[in-house]
Formats: structure tokens, C-alpha cells, sequence
């Protein structure tokens, strides 16, 4: 099972025919800049929308998403320093984590230390795991796109000062410990949450 996040309501995709209380539709069939309009409507009245798109077979169901949307591809990082505290930006109000879009040729983990470093001003950064890919819909020059990310867990020994990247929108760089990070994810993005664990989040 997949979640494509529009803002913060996910739109499941799944190999199952049907899951209850969802709008099913298969994804061959799926007009996605109509379903996305609808979902952002319910989200501005407080509702929530809740679509299912089906195909039997997984790996089809992922490539008829890609074919759905262009995609972007970037990767983010997941950073703890000595004190085990976490590396938060914050962008366009909220609070996130570093990613960003990959350049051409570039390895994927090369993007996400390159993206982090650029973002926030960290460095001597070591790639421990991947932890996850996240999907969420977004639009740019009057289209929908589909971003799909690479989460890496990183660590790192820097100790210098936290520069934010303003022309990315990023005001501010922090680190957080567990308390300030659990209050920085009640005011982050759904797919932002699935980076940590059960723990964080109650």
C-alpha cells in the first residue's frame, strides 16, 4: 500500500479491490488533476476526502502513478547530531525536514547530503540508513506534480552555526530535542510524521 499526500489527506493506492469507506477507482482510470481539485475543495470546508486507486498488480500500480503526473525526484535527511537531537528547517510556516530535488546524473545520496548541507548549513554528514520514500502532490507554474522522496537517517559531528537557505524559503534551522521535535510535528506535514516513530507522535 501507498500514500500520495495532497497537503495533509493521503490518497491510498493499493492492490486491494476495494477498502471500505473509500471512493475506489482504478488507476488506469484515475483523472488525477480532477481528484487533487477535489480533495484540496473537502480540505478547505474541513472535510475529508477519501479516494482509493486499485490495480491488481503493484508494479503496474506505480508505474501508471508516475505516468499520471510529472515526477520530481529529490532526497531529504532525517540528521542527528552528537546530542541526539534533530535537524529541523522551517518553510512556508511549517516545520520540515531538508530535501530537495536531485540534478541530473546525480546519486540520490549525493542529493540528499548535498540538499541538506545547502538547506541548513550542516556538514561531515554520514548516511547511516534509508528509512523511507514519501509521495505528496504539489503544484508549480500552474501544474500538478508528483514528488517523490528519498528519506536517508544521516549523523553528523557539526557543531558550527545553523545557516538557513533563504532563497528557498527557509527561515529558520534548529535542533530539537525529543520534546521540541514532538511539538515541531504538531505543526510539520502528514508525510513528515511517518518519518518517526509512535513515540514522537503522542
Amino acid at each position: 500500500m501507498y500514500k500520495v499526500f495532497v497537503n495533509n489527506t493521503p490518497i491510498i493506492l493499493s492492490t486491494k479491490k476495494s477498502i471500505e469507506g473509500y471512493i475506489t477507482i482504478p488507476i488506469k482510470k484515475v483523472n488525477f488533476p480532477v481528484i487533487i481539485r477535489d480533495v484540496l475543495a473537502k480540505e478547505s470546508e474541513g472535510e475529508n476526502a477519501k479516494y482509493h486507486f486499485y490495480h491488481k498488480n503493484e508494479d503496474k500500480l506505480v508505474a501508471h502513478l508516475y505516468a499520471k503526473l510529472p515526477v520530481v525526484v529529490a532526497g531529504g535527511g532525517k540528521v542527528y547530531n552528537t546530542k541526539m537531537e534533530i535537524l529541523f528547517i522551517k518553510r512556508n510556516g511549517k516545520w520540515d525536514l531538508p530535501k530537495g530535488k536531485i540534478e541530473k546524473k546525480e546519486h540520490i545520496e549525493t542529493a540528499a547530503k548535498r540538499e541538506v548541507e545547502e538547506e541548513t548549513g550542516v556538514t561531515d554528514l554520514e548516511i547511516t540508513k534509508f528509512l523511507y520514500k514519501t509521495y505528496h502532490v504539489f503544484k508549480r507554474n500552474g501544474a500538478f506534480r508528483l514528488k517523490v522522496t528519498y528519506w536517508f537517517e544521516m549523523k553528523t559531528t557539526f557543531d558550527g552555526k545553523l545557516v538557513p537557505q533563504k532563497n528557498e524559503g527557509i527561515t529558520k534551522v534548529r535542533w530539537k530535542d525529543k520534546k521540541k521535535a514532538k511539538k515541531a510535528l504538531t505543526d510539520s506535514y502528514a508525510n513528515i510524521k511517518k518519518l518517526f516513530s509512535h513515540d514522537y507522535l503522542t
